[in-house]
C-alpha cells in the first residue's frame, strides 16, 4: 500500500491511534436500540395513520410488488413502526424477519462520507484540495470532449484538477458504468472496474479512463465514493474495512454491518428477487458469477456500494445523523460536519443531473454522499427542507427530515423487472407518514 507522509498525515495518525486506544479500552455500545417497543402517538404521530402506513407496506408485500419488507419510522428518537413482511428468500420460503440482513449497496455512501469527515475533523485533508494531492495516479487525468458512432475518442486535458468537494458531490466528472453508452461507461464496464481485487487496482484502472466532463461542469452519479473510500485507506493507514469497524460500527454498536456475510449469518440473508412474466409471480435471482460473492471475506470493500447490513443497524447510524453525530454517549463527527454533509455543495447552475446541456432534478441538490432537498417546492415533495436521502440498487431506501427529527428505512432485495402496475412504495411512505403527524 501507497503512504503519504507529511506532518498532517503524521499528527492524525497519532490521534487515530489515540482514538483506536480509547475504543478498545472502553464499554462497547449498548445497541439494544431501536426495539419493537412502539408508541405512535409518543412518537408524534397518530395511532391510525402509523396503522394505515403498516398496512400500506404490507399489501405491497402481499401484492408481490416485492418478497418482503422491513421498514421501520423513528421521530425524536422515539419508533413509530418497526415492522417485517414476507419472504426474505423465496426458494427455501425464509421468513423476513426484523434481524434480516440486506446488500444496500448505494447506502454505503453515506457511511464511506462519514469516515472521510471523520478524517477532516482530524485535518488530513480540505474540500478545496485537488484529489490529486491524495491519488497521484490522477494528475494527467483526461477529458472525453467528443466521441462518434465507432467509438472513437477526443480527448483533452483537464483545465484544472478537480476538487475533494467535487469528488464529495459526484461533479467531478468520473464515470461508473451502471448506465450511460459511451465510451467511457463502457471503459468501466469493459475494465471491470467495480470487479477489482481491492481499492488499489480499482484506482489504477479508474486513473487510466477519461472523465466525462471537465470538473466542476456538470454531476454524474460516479465512482467517486469508492475513491473516497480509497483515500479513507491512504490517510488512516488502515484498510477501509477496518477503519469503518473501528471508527463508525464498533462505536454506534453496528454489529451486522460488514463487507461479507459472515458463516454465522447466512440464514439471516435475503435474497434478490424480481417480477418473472411468463411464471406471473416474483422469482429468486441468480447469484452474480462476474465477482466475488457476499459470502467472500476478500472481496472489494467498495465505499460505493459494497455494505451488508441490517435495519437495526442502519437505524442506528442515521439516528447518529439526527443527533448531528452523537448516538448512545459516542461522538462520531461534531455537529458541524453532519451539518456540511446535509448541506447542497453544487455550484448554483446544478441539480442533481444536471449540467448545461442537462436540466436535472430541480430543487435537489448534493452535499457529501447524500441528496438534499433544498427546494421541497421546486422538488414537489412533501418533506421539510433540507431532508436528505439516498437508496440502494436492490431497493433499501432511506430519508432524514431534520425539521422533524425524523427517519425513515425501507429495506427491500429487488432488481431487474417489476410486477404491472407495482406500486409507488416510496411515495406511499411518504403520504401516510406526513398525513400521520400530529
Amino acid at each position: 500500500m501507497r503512504n503519504i507522509f507529511n506532518i498532517k498525515t503524521i499528527t492524525g495518525h497519532l490521534a487515530l491511534f489515540a482514538s483506536v486506544l480509547l475504543f478498545s479500552s472502553s464499554v462497547q455500545a449498548d445497541n439494544t436500540w431501536p426495539t419493537t417497543e412502539l408508541d405512535p402517538e409518543e412518537a408524534g404521530f397518530s395511532s391510525s395513520g402509523i396503522e394505515t402506513l403498516d398496512a400500506a407496506m404490507a399489501k405491497i408485500v402481499s401484492d408481490q410488488d416485492v418478497a418482503g419488507m422491513t421498514w421501520i419510522l423513528v421521530k425524536n428518537g422515539k419508533v413509530a413502526t418497526f415492522e417485517a413482511e414476507g419472504l426474505a428468500r423465496t426458494d427455501d420460503q425464509k421468513s423476513m424477519a426484523l434481524d434480516s440482513l440486506f446488500r444496500i449497496y448505494s447506502m454505503t455512501k453515506p457511511v464511506t462520507g462519514v469516515a472521510l469527515m471523520i478524517l477532516h475533523e482530524e485535518g488530513l485533508w480540505k474540500f478545496d484540495d485537488p484529489i490529486s494531492k491524495y491519488v497521484p495516479e490522477f494528475q494527467n487525468l483526461q477529458v472525453m470532449r467528443s466521441y462518434d458512432e465507432e467509438g472513437n475518442i477526443e480527448l483533452i486535458p483537464v483545465e484544472r484538477q478537480p476538487t475533494m468537494r467535487e469528488l464529495l458531490n459526484h461533479s467531478a466528472g468520473f464515470g461508473y458504468g451502471l448506465g450511460g453508452r459511451d465510451p467511457v461507461n463502457n471503459a468501466f464496464r469493459e475494465n471491470a472496474v467495480l470487479a477489482s481485487n481491492d481499492l488499489d487496482q480499482l484506482i489504477n484502472k479508474v486513473a487510466a479512463i477519461p472523465l466525462l466532463s471537465q470538473p466542476g461542469e456538470q454531476w454524474y452519479y460516479s465512482v467517486a465514493v469508492d475513491i473516497q473510500g480509497y483515500i479513507v485507506q491512504q490517510l488512516s493507514g488502515l484498510k477501509f474495512g477496518d477503519f469503518l469497524a473501528q471508527r463508525i460500527f464498533e462505536p454506534l454498536g453496528m454489529d451486522d454491518t460488514t463487507f461479507y456475510v459472515r458463516a454465522e449469518d447466512k440464514a439471516r440473508f435475503a435474497e434478490v428477487h424480481n417480477w418473472d412474466s411468463e411464471r406471473n409471480r416474483l422469482v429468486q435471482r441468480p447469484q452474480r458469477s462476474d465477482r466475488p460473492g457476499f459470502d467472500d471475506p476478500n472481496r472489494l470493500e467498495s465505499g460505493g456500494g459494497g455494505l451488508v447490513s441490517s435495519t437495526h443497524d442502519y437505524a442506528r447510524f442515521l439516528q447518529m445523523l439526527v443527533n448531528e453525530g452523537e448516538l448512545d454517549g459516542k461522538r462520531i463527527l461534531t455537529p458541524e460536519s453532519v451539518r456540511i454533509m446535509r448541506t447542497n455543495s453544487l455550484r448554483d447552475e446544478l441539480n442533481i443531473n444536471g449540467g448545461p446541456d442537462r436540466v436535472g432534478r430541480e430543487g435537489i441538490g448534493f452535499g457529501v454522499d447524500f441528496a438534499v432537498i433544498s427546494n421541497p417546492k421546486a422538488a414537489g415533495s412533501r418533506q421539510g427542507p433540507g431532508t436528505y436521502y439516498w437508496s440502494g440498487a436492490a431497493g433499501t431506501w432511506f430519508w432524514i427530515d431534520p425539521t422533524e427529527d425524523m427517519f425513515w428505512i425501507g429495506m427491500i432485495q429487488a432488481q431487474g423487472a417489476r410486477r404491472p402496475g407495482a406500486a409507488n412504495m416510496r411515495n406511499i411512505a411518504i403520504d401516510s407518514i406526513y398525513d400521520s403527524l400530529r
